[in-house]
């Protein structure tokens, strides 16, 4: 019961600590897109490493059943929330057996190999901030354990306590495991890394029968490394994308010829004001939806009621999504397809400049905003 109240203690104060850090780091972080421009992930490996201790739940007491643990891993980022690691942990567990009259105590060795997915509490409650210094992360993973040495409760056996789950030689045991921990970052590349779990077993692993699963909970604290860039920098952000500014087209209507008896008519000038449509996108898209085919129609008619006009398409893909290649590939995409639909509609190609950006440039505030294609005549 104890362990129990020590593992919920910890979430707390891991959440009140992400929440305050939330409250600080989003003062620095609009100074810091305001100068620097926009900051945004990079997919990246990391490596960690662990020590600490290990409790296996048992009938003796606490400290009894206390033992040393470490557990190494390697992991990649694929988002600003989601990741995956291997690990390899192990070293040592204890056992106890509890009779009227006098308490055995054992241990033996263990070695356990596992697979965690894992999701970025910080990222999640509070956005994007690569310079945060606490970093809460959670993890559900599964594993195979692989148990040995047990020789100290064999021995306690063969003298007349008969154990019911006893085992011999090696075993192997699937295990699942739930754990949370943070990183406490040094710097763009070093943490401290501080983390609790708890593994589900077999109710062979500590040689005694019960009524559930035997529990196994860690204690651990080492360093987290990042191998690579975890964010890179895009250009400043603007309101409006710098396409917008468009001179005016001014167009000169033909001279009437002036009629005998009636008053000389002087030339007219026309000025056309800029038409500027945005054909916004799907997430990871870049065919045309139907709500937006009003906005190509809208150009075409302009293009066609003023033939020496030109336009620009310019095509752009949210930063928070994929990653530098794949935007560069889809704003392309984007792009082209607008100036398609446009040639479909009887605009001469001549008429139509393409151009996109992938995600080094964002037009809008909002990462729905930015999966767009801007399109401005000139």
């Amino acid at each position: 019961m104890k362990i129990k109240y020590h593992i919920l203690l910890v979430t707390i104060l891991m959440c009140a600590s992400d929440v305050f850090a939330w409250q600080s780091d989003d003062i620095k972080q609009q100074a810091f897109s305001k100068d620097e421009g926009k900051t945004v992930f990079s997919p990246h490996w990391f490596l960690s490493a662990q020590g600490g201790g290990a409790y296996t739940l048992g009938e003796t007491n606490f400290g009894d059943l206390v033992s040393p643990s470490l557990a190494i891993a390697l992991g990649y980022k694929f988002t600003p929330l989601f990741g995956v690691r291997a690990e390899v942990s192990g070293w040592q567990a204890k056992g106890g057996w509890v009779n009227p009259d006098i308490t055995y105590k054992y241990k033996y060795k263990y070695l356990q190999g596992s697979v965690d997915a894992m999701l970025d509490l910080g990222n999640l409650c509070c956005g994007f901030n690569p310079k945060r210094f606490f970093n809460a992360y959670l993890f559900l993973g599964a594993g195979l354990n692989g148990a040995f040495d047990n020789d100290e409760v064999v021995n306690l056996n063969a003298s007349g306590y008969k154990l019911q789950r006893l085992w011999t030689g090696k075993k192997l045991y699937i295990a699942g495991r739930i754990g949370l921990g943070t990183n406490l970052s040094l710097n763009d590349h070093v943490a401290i890394n501080l983390e609790v779990n708890t593994n589900m077993l077999s109710d062979k692993f500590n040689s005694k029968k019960g009524v559930n699963a035997d529990w196994q909970f860690n204690g651990l604290v080492g360093l987290s490394f990042t191998l690579g860039k975890s964010y890179r920098k895009t250009s400043i952000i603007s309101n409006e994308p710098k396409e917008s500014v468009s001179t005016p087209l001014v167009v000169e209507q033909p001279e009437k010829v002036a009629v005998v008896g009636q008053p000389e008519l002087k030339k007219e000038t026309t000025i056309l004001e800029p038409m500027k449509q945005d054909i916004f996108f799907a997430l990871n898209s870049a065919r045309i939806q139907n709500d937006q085919q009003s906005k190509i129609v809208a150009l075409v008619e302009y293009l066609k009621k003023y033939p020496v006009t030109k336009v620009n398409v310019t095509g752009y893909a949210d930063v928070n999504t994929g990653n530098a290649r794949i935007n560069s590939k889809l704003s392309e995409a984007r792009a082209k397809n607008v100036a398609e639909a446009l040639k479909s509609k009887g605009i001469a190609a001549d008429r139509i400049i393409v151009d996109f950006k992938g995600d080094t440039v964002q037009p809008y505030s909002t990462p729905k905003e930015n999966r767009v294609s801007v399109c401005i005549t000139e």
